[in-house]
């Protein structure tokens, strides 16, 4: 087993890490948003506090700040441990791709609940008020970091595939007989 080398880390685990690192960056930004077209409303919606308006992904929901999470763990562990052959033979590449399709399916969970974060009585008053209850932009983005990570994770496994059909390499220090 070789030193964790820079230089031997692939374009397509380096993107992952990108992603995950895109991914963790979009939790700081707003998730959720409460917005109106009337007038009169808006400015009581300016008047709040903006934590009352705008919601990071780590003042939302389970669905919003697990699957960036999940997403940086699965880009740190390609990085540090992608270069080891029986890793990537024995399905490194694979759980990349079920991580990046969970979190995937975890967005989506929460795009589809992302009215659950306030209770009733806030959601009638919401709706009373025609308040409309939003994605922001740190959803859409953590959303396309966790589409690139998972068709990474794709072509990641492919080459892998690929990868597994070659003989394997000589150490070079071993003894042949």
């Amino acid at each position: 087993m070789s030193s964790f080398s820079v230089k031997s880390v692939t374009w397509r685990e380096w993107l992952g890490l990108a992603a995950g690192l895109l991914a963790l960056g979009s939790t700081f930004l707003p998730w959720t948003t409460l917005s109106t077209n009337k007038p009169d409303i808006e400015v009581v919606l300016g008047q709040l506090p903006q934590g009352d308006v705008v919601r990071s992904a780590w003042h939302s929901s389970f669905f919003a700040w697990c699957p960036p999470l999940a997403l940086l763990l699965a880009g740190l562990v390609v990085v540090v441990f992608g270069r080891i052959r029986s890793a990537r033979v024995s399905g490194l590449p694979h759980l990349w791709l079920v991580v990046a399709v969970a979190a995937l399916l975890l967005m989506a969970l929460g795009w589809a609940t992302i009215d659950w974060q306030f209770d009733a009585d806030q959601r009638g008053i919401f709706e009373a008020a025609d308040i409309a209850i939003g994605p922001g932009f740190g959803r859409f983005l953590g959303l396309l970091a966790a589409l690139v990570s998972g068709v990474v994770a794709f072509l990641d496994m492919r080459a892998a595939r690929a990868e597994s059909r070659l003989p394997r390499k000589r150490d070079p220090r071993s003894k042949s007989r």
